[in-house]
């Protein structure tokens, strides 16, 4: 039954991501030149809406907080940002808009996703030699599972524990829904 509502959720997303426009690499490269701003606005609504929901839902106990996972934080994720930004403003694709692309049949996705494989397989047989070659990129930054309230769950650290992650949610989600309100369609620069 997970895998299935797995799919369902995946389906509904990418459908969702499909419908404004975020498997067109032009629409995603005008958002970047901050020409077209659609992307931006729905991206932030997005962010702050789904976080107000989870927070909501882990706080009433209808979500099991063991199925929450956060990423360590390290040195190597900014290297790594710098060279998906790179890719993202030159492509025009991420990792999931490149599979909406695809899914919507645009054929230069394809591409796209052939080369984030590679990349994948790339860095997996390099990993060892990159790890001993340059440690310090896999140390944790900040205690690496670190958020920044405290959200109840004991395996994370959080910078502010007097403050509860739902009210942190609450703050961050509408200043995100504000600026999607706020945002102007365009940039005239």
């Amino acid at each position: 039954m997970t895998i299935i509502l797995a799919l369902a959720i995946g389906g509904l997303f990418g459908f969702v991501l499909h419908r404004v426009g975020a498997g067109n690499p032009q629409n995603l490269i005008n958002m970047l030149r901050l020409q077209d701003l659609h992307l931006a606005k729905v991206i932030l609504f997005a962010i702050g809406s789904s976080s107000l929901v989870l927070f909501i839902l882990l706080a009433t106990g209808l979500i099991n907080e063991s199925h929450i996972s956060i990423k360590a934080a390290y040195s190597g994720v900014i290297f790594g940002g710098l060279i998906f930004g790179i890719g993202f403003a030159i492509a025009g694709y991420c990792p999931g808009t490149c599979l909406v692309g695809f899914g919507g049949g645009r054929k230069d996705a394809l591409f796209f996703v052939l080369g984030g494989l590679v990349g994948a397989i790339i860095f997996t047989l390099s990993y060892s030699w990159i790890n001993s070659t340059f440690p310090s990129l896999f140390e944790g930054i900040a205690g690496g599972k670190t958020t920044i309230a405290d959200t109840g769950i004991e395996k994370f650290g959080g910078m502010m524990d007097s403050i509860p992650a739902l009210a942190v949610a609450a703050v961050i989600a509408v200043v995100f829904m504000l600026g999607a309100w706020k945002l102007p369609k365009r940039f005239n620069v």
